[in-house]
């Protein structure tokens, strides 16, 4: 909880241009135990962040229950059922460099978080550099304005904001 703390308050809610208020459904996409949910919660109090655990995980669902926050298992190698809805922001903390052996292509995954993604929203992608440089790539052939990338020892942040376009 203090590390999602102290990243929410001092890098993703001043440090990355999202105009917070706006932002209501999150999804985040690599949950352990919904600290990231907790800490968004607790300085943004209208936000609803699903927690997402992928099935290859521990199982730690149940700690995010009894914590109060809602979740759920998924595959990321597969599509995610949304239906009605869509999110304001997606947050992808490792997911890629963990999925990178088992989902042989990351654009599945970003074609996916292209379909949950309302436009206008945001992703925030935490992860190995050697993973963010073909995501940015990626994420630009698809329209997405990439709004702020930041690396250091071989790890890095990419935030992404998917736009309105018209081929």
């Amino acid at each position: 909880m203090n590390h999602w703390n102290a990243v929410v308050n001092r890098s993703y809610l001043n440090g990355l241009g999202i105009n917070w208020p706006s932002i209501r459904n999150v999804m985040d996409m690599k949950t352990i135990y919904g600290g990231f949910a907790a800490a968004l919660s607790r300085s943004q109090p209208n936000v609803w962040v699903m927690n997402v655990v992928p099935v290859h995980a521990p199982d730690t669902l149940p700690i995010i229950f009894e914590r109060g926050l809602i979740g759920v298992y998924h595959d990321w190698c597969e599509s995610f059922g949304t239906y009605p809805r869509t999110y304001d922001l997606l947050h992808a903390d490792h997911l890629f460099s963990r999925l990178k052996n088992r989902c042989k292509q990351p654009v599945s995954i970003v074609v996916e978080m292209d379909r949950m993604l309302r436009p206008g929203g945001w992703s925030i992608i935490r992860d190995k550099v050697e993973i963010l440089n073909p995501l940015e790539e990626i994420l630009r052939s698809m329209k997405w304005e990439i709004r702020m990338t930041f690396a250091q020892d071989k790890e890095g942040i990419l935030c992404a904001q998917k736009t309105i376009w018209r081929p």
